[in-house]
């Protein structure tokens, strides 16, 4: 299957090279959550809510009593893929995408600043197609932003992958099923900062060196979006206060 029309350079989905997905945020979308978003990646749809800072509930998962607990929960929706079979809760790629998203959340969340406390964050995939890891740390931003959570840099996602001998930003899922080698990113978009990086096959340096800067131009674009969406509800609550 020809994943880079050799005559017009143009993606399955008619997209370039090194051209995103469409973007749409939204922030505040569970009314009970302290801090909620939803956030989509072309056809990628995910959800995240955030509870807290609040007290612990077990002091046991309390490790370190000078800074905040993060815990954090990703599941997928039943109906979010083709797929029929029904996923067991807490299985193991749930278990290691939760974990990547803690481990990449925990690196911009100021928990020093929330003593003897926790910060709960659950993101569910409702509509997956690629890029689900990405869409759901970019909801997790959002949401965190949302609860008023410290940060000292938001945090965005994004992949791209080498189909066809040719750099692609942002794959959709059947790029992503194309077998070819793919590199998840994560930063801090103002320190510049690498928190995550994944790949799932081998790549010559050169190679991944173009990957992983694409990588790191869709999550600078994914930063420039979340801040115009805060932008604008900060626009919002100030004109509702302003009334």
């Amino acid at each position: 299957m020809e994943y880079v029309n050799p005559l017009t350079g143009l993606r399955i989905d008619g997209r370039r090279p090194t051209e995103m997905r469409h973007l749409k945020g939204e922030i505040g979308v569970v009314s009970k959550a302290d801090g909620s978003a939803l956030f989509e990646m072309g056809n990628t749809r995910v959800i995240a809510a955030v509870y807290g800072p609040r007290e612990i509930q077990n002091k046991g998962q309390q490790m370190n009593n000078n800074e905040a607990l993060v815990r954090c929960e990703y599941s997928m929706a039943n109906f979010s893929t083709g797929d029929r079979t029904r996923r067991p809760k807490g299985d193991r790629r749930s278990t290691e995408i939760s974990l990547v998203i803690r481990q990449t959340m925990e690196a911009c969340i100021l928990t020093k600043l929330m003593p003897r406390s926790q910060i709960d964050i659950f993101v569910q995939v409702l509509q997956a197609d690629g890029g689900t890891r990405s869409a759901c740390i970019n909801a997790a931003t959002l949401a965190l932003a949302d609860a008023g959570v410290p940060m000292r840099d938001i945090v965005t996602s994004c992949s791209a992958g080498y189909l066809c001998t040719t750099p692609l930003l942002d794959l959709n899922y059947a790029e992503d099923s194309a077998g070819g080698p793919d590199v998840t990113v994560g930063i801090l978009a103002k320190m510049d900062k690498v928190t995550l990086l994944q790949m799932d096959a081998k790549l010559p340096l050169d190679t991944f060196e173009n990957v992983m800067q694409l990588a790191i131009e869709g999550c600078k674009a994914v930063a420039q979006y979340i801040r115009e969406i805060l932008l604008e509800n900060t626009k919002q609550l100030e004109s509702r206060r302003g009334s």
